[in-house]
């Protein structure tokens, strides 16, 4: 009887805290509440571990100073104010601004861009640039495997290093476990590469009591001499992507950029390295740039789990509602927050030609059918559905009226919005988002449209299913 009465207070006290806990969804509360009680005492275990968003008081103390004691923006080239001059029609400099509250980014002139034809073009072109280096390569990945590309990458490391070019290689202790233990690893290392662990576990069940485990760096960054920087989907893996392969092959989009917003990527690495690993980059971020050239207006759009809880959802509800014309998203990963739902909805209803494209399956079960869970609101509003058939479409993009894009590593789920550090890059210009248009198109002739007839007929025990694991979507 005392165990129950315990249980039961323990029970209580967590949906308090559940309630109380400031900067969350009310689906989240409910999903957190809905779990506490239909699991006892796993649902305890699970709150305990995963409940809160919590990085761990000594890594958010770590992080804050390093990015107080960065350079200021007017002493950085290519954030100063000569070169964040930028001219935008008034409804998109709106968007810039969004993004510049989140990270503090500001939009900057003088970009060029290439979209990568596929993920092993990716890779190559990486690896050219690489070893073309003079000065510094900066890499990060989620996920780097010890694989064809991995290895790839490693080597053009190893050899830039060997003629004197400083690389320093970040990835995310968890995602790359594989590499993190492999002979490439080491051999790196050995090579002279400069290594990090971004969130290291350690002990996993001190770990646990510290922070929570499964706030990850997601990020995908290379900067190669304060000169070029790749952004997008792609870990550092074959398309095959031998864990799951069953589901290969993984279908990414990469942009190589060049210009100020280079500088803006390099800061974002250098925070995240100098909090990992204490070493001052500074003089690097102050280094002068090369010359500017003309070019269309870009800007990194940087969250995680130490940026306000809204900022991922705001920049995303605020492309969605910036469509006129037409509108293409697509994401491996929709487990939306309500707002997003509803702008979507919002933006098909307004008249915008509105197409959403996710994979038709899915790595993670309970994500794909929480996904469809969705559908039926999204077909009635007029929003074009469609899943992609080949692989697993990795690849998260946003086109808008033919003029703007975003593309990068975060997803349109609650774990890209609020547990994992994301990086993306927002640009206005026809050209580049035509190429990227192009290549959702690409996509999308390789997709089944979902009707609204065929969501309203699905059985409901298909229904059941899909909504009672979006009632736990946002712990996904």
């Amino acid at each position: 009887m005392l165990t129950i009465l315990l249980h039961l207070l323990i029970q209580f006290g967590l949906i308090l805290r559940a309630l109380l806990r400031p900067h969350r969804e009310p689906a989240a509360r409910i999903a957190w509440i809905v779990v506490i009680l239909a699991v006892p005492v796993l649902g305890i275990i699970a709150y305990a571990l995963l409940g809160e968003t919590n990085l761990g008081r000594a890594r958010v103390e770590r992080l804050n100073k390093v990015m107080a004691d960065l350079p200021k923006a007017a002493d950085i080239p290519g954030m100063d104010a000569a070169t964040t001059a930028a001219r935008l029609q008034e409804r998109h400099e709106s968007l810039f601004r969004v993004g510049q509250s989140i990270s503090g980014f500001a939009a900057v002139a003088g970009n060029r861009a290439s979209l990568m034809a596929d993920p092993d073009a990716a890779i190559a072109a990486m690896v050219a640039d690489i070893d073309a280096a003079r000065d510094h390569v900066h890499l990060m990945f989620y996920i780097w495997l010890p694989d064809g590309n991995g290895t790839r990458m490693a080597e053009a490391l190893i050899r830039a290093a060997a003629r004197g070019v400083t690389c320093r290689a970040m990835v995310d202790d968890l995602g790359s476990r594989a590499l993190v233990k492999s002979d490439l690893w080491a051999q790196m290392r050995a090579g002279g590469v400069r290594l990090a662990r971004a969130l290291s576990v350690g002990n996993p069940l001190w770990r646990a009591l510290t922070g929570r485990i499964d706030l990850r760096n997601h990020r995908k960054i290379l900067v190669i001499d304060n000169a070029i920087t790749y952004c997008g989907s792609q870990n550092c893996a074959d398309p095959a992507f031998l864990p799951k392969a069953r589901f290969a092959p993984w279908v990414d989009a990469v942009m190589r950029f060049t210009g100020p917003v280079v500088r803006q990527n390099q800061l974002l690495f250098a925070a995240d390295w100098m909090a990992e690993t204490a070493e001052n980059l500074h003089d690097l971020l102050t280094a002068p740039l090369p010359p500017r050239e003309a070019g269309f207006v870009a800007q990194v759009i940087a969250s995680g789990p130490v940026t306000r809880p809204t900022a991922a959802p705001e920049m995303f509800e605020s492309l969605l509602y910036n469509a006129r014309r037409d509108l293409i998203v697509t994401t491996p990963y929709y487990v939306p927050v309500e707002s997003i739902q509803a702008a979507l909805r919002a933006a098909a209803n307004r008249g915008v030609e509105t197409t959403l494209i996710l994979p038709a399956r899915n790595d993670d079960f309970a994500v794909g059918a929480a996904s469809r869970s969705y559908y039926g609101d999204l077909t009635e509003a007029g929003v074009r559905i469609y899943e992609y058939q080949p692989g697993l479409l990795h690849t998260k993009s946003v086109t808008v009226d033919g003029e703007i894009t975003l593309i990068g590593s975060a997803n349109m789920d609650c774990r890209s919005f609020a547990l994992n550090f994301e990086n993306n890059i927002l640009l206005c210009d026809p050209d580049v988002t035509a190429a990227m248009r192009a290549r959702q198109m690409e996509y999308l002739a390789d997709s089944r449209p979902v009707t609204a007839a065929e969501v309203a007929a699905w059985g409901w025990q298909k229904r059941l299913w899909n909504n009672a694991l979006a009632l736990v979507g946002p712990v996904l």
